[in-house]
């Protein structure tokens, strides 16, 4: 059982339906009763240029309002933590004005502003972040980074939403799984051409789900493999249980150890077939909770001898759930893990898993 002491917390995230941030939001709100909200998203533009903008050049007009708004709700709400959700458009002002009011200040960042991807947004985080009280790392190349600087940080993962990401019905049959061999996500990196070869070159029968897959796509090629665009919520999880092979890769621009998806899909107790790294091998005892392949070669190998195997697949699939129960790869135990070591109930920052 998760346990915390009684906080007041305010969250400042996007709070829309469907989004990993409110999932946040949801277990924060189990594991304390007195937690509120501050919706980034409310601050968006109408126009989409505008939000481009306001995305690439977080200065001036663009966050004076939402800085004004969040310094007056932290005196009206007066929280004793305030979790920032990628803080990309608060200024120093604001932060050192939190501090001043005697909350803990956590920065709670899933993506990387150090990494290659380098984009326009992470300029206001830079100058705000060593600020901070506590900054959970999600990747072993941040470690040495905050250690360097002498900055307090926690070791944490991504993590899974047990009221969204959770088994298939006990009936639940190989005939259901009409997705042979399928993809949920963007088209990052060599996804699109790593994909259309799985289907074209080895032959394998491939379903895409996803947001902008027309722009990497040839219109044959779209028609041909992709389902359908976002899915969010039930419908991701629906589209993971019908699939007999569920796919997961890393973003390596982003110096990711391991795919959200791969912690949400061994959630779901979908077959996961994961990029060999070493933090899904730390995740995810190989070829027993999940089947991992190192090239577009290995993949397909593995594809072809567990596509007839339903039995097989089911197996590792429960396994890979119960690991990810077992170790704490939920919402609920990793936020608790940072509010007790603001507390001082300190662990090994470095073990995860």
């Amino acid at each position: 059982m998760n346990k915390v002491r009684h906080r007041r917390i305010l969250c400042v995230c996007n709070s829309r339906p469907g989004q990993t941030s409110e999932y946040r939001l949801r277990s924060l709100r189990r594991l304390c009763p007195d937690v509120a909200a501050f919706d980034v998203s409310a601050y968006q533009r109408r126009s989409r240029i505008m939000n481009a903008a306001a995305f690439r050049i977080p200065f001036g007009p663009f966050v004076y309002r939402i800085n004004r708004d969040l310094r007056k709700r932290v005196r009206d709400y007066q929280p004793d933590v305030v979790i920032f959700d990628k803080p990309i458009q608060f200024t120093r002002e604001t932060i050192l004005t939190v501090k001043q009011t005697g909350a803990q200040t956590v920065c709670y960042n899933q993506d990387n502003p150090f990494g290659a991807f380098n984009e326009g947004c992470w300029q206001q985080f830079l100058r705000i972040f060593r600020l901070f009280d506590l900054h959970c790392l999600f990747r072993d190349a941040d470690v040495p980074r905050y250690r360097g600087w002498g900055l307090p940080w926690i070791r944490t993962t991504l993590s899974f939403e047990p009221t969204v990401h959770f088994p298939p019905p006990s009936n639940w049959t190989d005939a259901e799984r009409l997705r042979d061999v399928s993809y949920i996500g963007s088209p990052f990196e060599e996804r699109p051409d790593f994909l259309v070869r799985l289907g074209e070159t080895e032959g394998l029968p491939m379903a895409i789900a996803g947001p902008r897959w027309r722009r990497f796509l040839t219109p044959e090629r779209y028609h041909r493999f992709v389902t359908g665009d976002y899915l969010a919520e039930s419908a991701y999880r629906e589209a993971i249980w019908r699939s007999r092979i569920n796919l997961s890769f890393v973003t390596h621009s982003n110096e990711e150890d391991i795919g959200h998806k791969s912690v949400e899909i061994a959630a779901c107790q979908g077959f996961l077939l994961a990029l060999r790294t070493s933090g899904h091998q730390a995740c995810f005892e190989e070829d027993r909770e999940a089947v991992f392949f190192s090239d577009l070669e290995e993949c397909a190998d593995k594809c072809r001898f567990y596509l007839d195997k339903p039995r097989l697949r089911e197996e590792i699939a429960l396994r890979g759930r119960e690991r990810a129960v077992r170790s704490g790869y939920d919402n609920d135990t990793q936020l608790a893990r940072i509010l007790n070591f603001l507390d001082g109930r300190q662990e090994s920052s470095s073990t995860i898993g």
